[in-house]
């Protein structure tokens, strides 16, 4: 929202939510059933491809906002190393308010001007037509009018919303009062309503030219610079007629230079450039990846994961178990990433974070829940995790730590056919690492430890007797709470394993249950009313019941000076990261020169206490 919010600031249709696109519906209807209808020689093509050409700019501009997340994360040419938080994110939302917007207008344009029906493919007097004029008047009156945007008296009421985001991803450039899209669409309309009614129009100057001015848009918000510089070498004068993603991203961050829209010649001609364009320019072109100090390493879960993952879409990625019905008609491409995946798949760089000097990456592996389970899938999934730990060397990363199902691999009942046993086999194998492998298991243990309620006095056990749940039931016995277990099999392990105070329970009548995976839906309903179900696994446990707590998985808070996240991980709260995910960071932070694998484990109580000195919170802060 601008500083003074002025007259048309909101969308007209804010109101409607996420059912604003009903707007489109009676032109869509009447557009379908008129081409169905009519004679093929009757059937107006303009206006039956405004829809899919809607479509076509949802997904250019998705397209552009994946890629460059993923550049930006890769650190290769990033220009502004300031990260993007949830704010940015919350009020980027809205960016296809304007692909509503245009489409109304593209219909109405479609009605009520003749000209404006059974336009030719191409026509190349009206191509030629649009280029100049957009090079002449539309250029030269939009440097104007932002130069007026920037006037304090309407820099307050509208422009300043779209300078709120200093650090720009490709949907900032949308990103403006109702108002202030009404200016930029009315001179926008100059070289389409000149080619109407002038005769000269066609489907390519009138989609093209939208096209073209989302292909520029993007391209200059998109924080990383790729335009080379042998382009200006071979033709000079392109550089006073073609800006670059860095010489935009300057008005960002100084505010008073660089107003042009797409041609830096007025602002050569006005003396407005900026003079550390050309420096930026060049030091963002050799700019090389990043090299992380820690590597968080997890992997895709369901398939339509891949749409809530920061690569994905922004509005599913920033809040956790945001589940929206359009992704159930999108099976075709969810199946078609799958076998991508599957056959081509290769380890990508997933986010990045910077906290105290140091920098952080999650990488991913794509493969997904279900392929951890099967047992001939381990072979593969162990040599991507295999890879990426020799990658995270090669990079000179402190500390790599294992999320999710990584841990394993496997989820075989023998403890011999594992080929992880929690990372000690990569240990084995190279056994010359300089980098610390961590599995968390101990903040794991920690964190549910300090998230049970202060008096309980007998906790029931249930879940897959993991590393993570032999540790966290001798922890509990230690601080005289009773841990009971329902399986004779569960309890002679536990009582094999340790000493502890353990005993076999024939009732369901405990009100903390600490679980993991393997927790049946049929257990969970002898649960009593209002149990508290705490996982000390990664995965969450399916929830069935309605009338109990759900507690997350082992997790904590960032710290707020912990910059570029704007992401949810997984199924966690915004700001949250899994325990695994912080043992890392805290493990290089601490400078501990071991790793944590195997069935070594840190001190609970050191590792906790390192954590929250770092700033990290209990994930009950979020409450």
């Amino acid at each position: 929202m601008a500083t003074t919010p002025g007259f048309l600031t909101d969308w007209p249709w804010k109101h409607l939510g996420n059912f604003k696109y009903v707007i489109l519906g009676p032109w869509i209807c009447e557009s379908v059933y008129c081409f169905v209808r009519k004679e093929e020689y009757e059937r107006d093509w303009t206006n039956f491809l405004i829809l899919p050409f809607l479509v076509s700019r949802m997904v250019h501009n998705q397209v552009w906002i994946s890629f460059s997340r993923y550049r930006t994360a890769k650190g290769n040419n990033r220009i502004v190393d300031k990260g993007i938080e949830f704010d940015q994110v919350d009020r980027e939302n809205n960016w296809d308010d304007q692909i509503i917007l245009s489409g109304i207008l593209l219909y109405v344009f479609n009605t009520l001007t003749y000209g404006a029906s059974n336009l030719a493919l191409w026509r190349s007097d009206g191509v030629l037509i649009s280029i100049f004029l957009h090079a002449g008047p539309v250029e030269f009156l939009y440097y104007w009018l932002h130069r007026a945007l920037h006037h304090h008296y309407l820099y307050s009421r509208y422009h300043s919303h779209h300078h709120s985001s200093i650090v720009t991803q490709p949907i900032t450039s949308v990103i403006h009062p109702f108002a202030e899209h009404i200016a930029y669409f009315l001179l926008f309309a100059i070289p389409t309503l000149t080619t109407v009614f002038t005769g000269t129009a066609s489907l390519v100057s009138l989609f093209g030219y939208i096209t073209y001015i989302d292909l520029m848009n993007n391209m200059g918000h998109c924080n990383f610079e790729f335009i080379p510089n042998w382009i200006f070498s071979i033709f000079p004068p392109l550089k006073y007629t073609m800006y670059t993603p860095s010489f935009h991203s300057l008005h960002h961050t100084q505010f008073r230079t660089n107003y042009s829209l797409f041609m830096p010649i007025y602002d050569y001609i006005y003396g407005t450039v900026d003079k550390s364009t050309d420096s930026l320019y060049e030091k963002s072109l050799k700019r090389r990846e990043d090299a992380p100090d820690v590597v968080h390493l997890t992997h895709l879960t369901t398939p339509e994961s891949i749409y809530h993952i920061r690569l994905g879409f922004s509005s599913l990625a920033s809040m956790p178990e945001n589940h929206k019905w359009y992704i159930w008609f999108m099976w075709p491409l969810t199946l078609w990433t799958m076998i991508i995946n599957c056959i081509y798949g290769r380890i990508f760089i997933l986010e990045r974070n910077s906290f105290e000097k140091f920098n952080f990456q999650s990488w991913a592996i794509p493969r997904y829940n279900l392929q951890y389970l099967l047992k001939w899938q381990s072979l593969a999934i162990n040599s991507f995790i295999e890879d990426a730990i020799l990658r995270a060397e090669e990079k000179g990363s402190k500390v790599l730590s294992l999320g999710l199902l990584n841990q394993a691999s496997t989820k075989l009942a023998s403890r011999d056919e594992e080929l992880n046993r929690n990372g000690e086999v990569y240990i084995e194998r190279h056994p010359k690492l300089k980098m610390k492998v961590v599995d968390g298991s101990s903040l794991a243990v920690a964190v549910v430890l300090n998230s049970i309620p202060k008096g309980t006095t007998q906790v029931l056990l249930r879940g897959n007797l993991t590393k993570v749940a032999f540790s966290l039931a001798s922890a509990l016995s230690q601080r005289g709470i009773q841990v009971a277990t329902l399986y004779k099999s569960d309890y002679e392990k536990l009582k094999l394993a340790t000493t502890s105070n353990f005993v076999l329970s024939n009732t369901f009548d405990q009100k903390i249950w600490v679980v993991g995976d393997g927790l049946t839906e049929e257990e969970q309903m002898k649960a009593g009313k209002g149990t508290h179900f705490f996982p000390f696994s990664q995965l969450p446990p399916k929830k069935a019941r309605h009338d109990c707590f759900y507690h997350h998985p082992p997790a904590m808070l960032a710290p707020p000076s912990l910059q570029n996240m704007h992401a949810c991980e997984n199924w966690l709260p915004r700001r949250a990261m899994s325990a695994p995910r912080v043992a890392g960071i805290v493990h290089a932070l601490e400078g501990w020169n071991v790793h944590e694998c195997g069935d070594k484990l840190i001190d609970v109580h050191q590792i906790w206490e390192a954590s929250i000195n770092h700033g990290f919170k209990p994930l009950a802060f979020a409450e």
